[in-house]
């Protein structure tokens, strides 16, 4: 029930490096039709450094593992939905079709062979979700994390988004025996920011090493993933009096609003592109495009240890 574009099936047989791509951040992180043109530059920065792209997503209840050029035109133009894992085995049976988050692409990458995903950022552990003073428990938590608990790939991202609770998705991936190695940094990336005060225990700083711990976590028999933190490049990290003011805007707004649940981190991100005139999205931009090279670094150094 999956399939293998042939450059990807033809690459993953001859050993060569691929970097699997979501498609959640093409449906549902950009504006149209800028999401068009970034998932074809998100591609063409891999193709540049010798590397085959695999978009994934599900089109008409098939996983498809690399999108040609109208599957990328339909992840843009249709209203799709969001594909977890859970939901993978209902869209096959009803012949449906949706972008999919980290946790499905990370699983549909792995069942393909792909050792390599870059993404924008990973889903976390919400604010208020152990509850408080004013507001029951959510228990609200991203699949992302029990994916990556079970799933053995190597994920390139900018951190999780800073509307989310950084140090209890830290203190949950440890928990699910997840490890977090920052890229050049010691410390996690905030999404926006190259800082969240929260340190990292490990650091690397060149694919190659990204490569040997995957390496030495298949041949310790390890079923998990590795998480590896990319800072975004200074030049474009968000100024952090703007950013703070900008967040503390968007949670008022919410909290205003009675948004509750689910429905407050899509909330709180659209809010956050309007007060910053559009900013937050130029950042995801660069973030993302980093996380890209970054991965096509380390897919080639795995291809290279054979």
């Amino acid at each position: 029930m999956l399939e293998l574009a042939p450059e990807v099936r033809a690459a993953l047989a001859a050993g060569r490096p691929v970097v699997a791509l979501e498609s959640t951040i093409i449906s549902h992180g950009l504006p149209r039709p800028r999401n068009l043109d970034a998932a074809l530059e998100f591609e063409a920065i891999l193709r540049e450094a010798g590397v085959t792209p695999a978009t994934i997503a599900v089109l008409d209840g098939v996983p498809r593992v690399g999108l040609d050029a109208d599957g990328l035109r339909r992840i843009a133009d249709e209203d799709l939905a969001k594909a977890s894992v859970r939901d993978l085995p209902i869209l096959a049976a009803r012949g449906a079709s949706a972008a999919t988050t980290v946790a499905a692409t990370s699983r549909l990458a792995h069942l393909a062979g792909i050792r390599v995903f870059a993404t924008g950022g990973l889903g976390g552990v919400h604010r208020g979700a152990a509850g408080g003073p004013d507001h029951e428990a959510t228990y609200d938590e991203s699949a992302d994390l029990l994916a990556l608990a079970e799933t053995p790939i190597a994920v390139v991202s900018a951190g999780v988004k800073s509307v989310l609770d950084i140090g209890a998705t830290l203190e949950r991936l440890e928990t699910l025996c997840v490890p977090v190695v920052g890229y050049g940094t010691d410390e996690f990336p905030a999404f926006w920011l190259r800082g969240s005060g929260h340190a990292l225990e490990h650091r690397v700083d060149s694919p190659e090493e990204v490569a040997a711990i995957l390496a030495a976590s298949e041949a310790l028999g390890l079923r998990q993933g590795l998480v590896v933190a990319n800072p975004v490049p200074a030049e474009h990290e968000w100024e952090q009096g703007e950013h703070g003011r900008v967040l503390a805007e968007a949670f008022a707004a919410a909290d205003a609003a009675g948004v509750r649940g689910k429905a407050v981190t899509p909330f709180l991100l659209l809010r956050i592109v309007e007060l910053s005139g559009g900013r937050s999205l130029e950042i995801n931009l660069e973030l993302a495009r980093n996380n890209v090279r970054v991965a096509a670094g380390i897919a080639a150094a795995w291809s290279r240890r054979g």
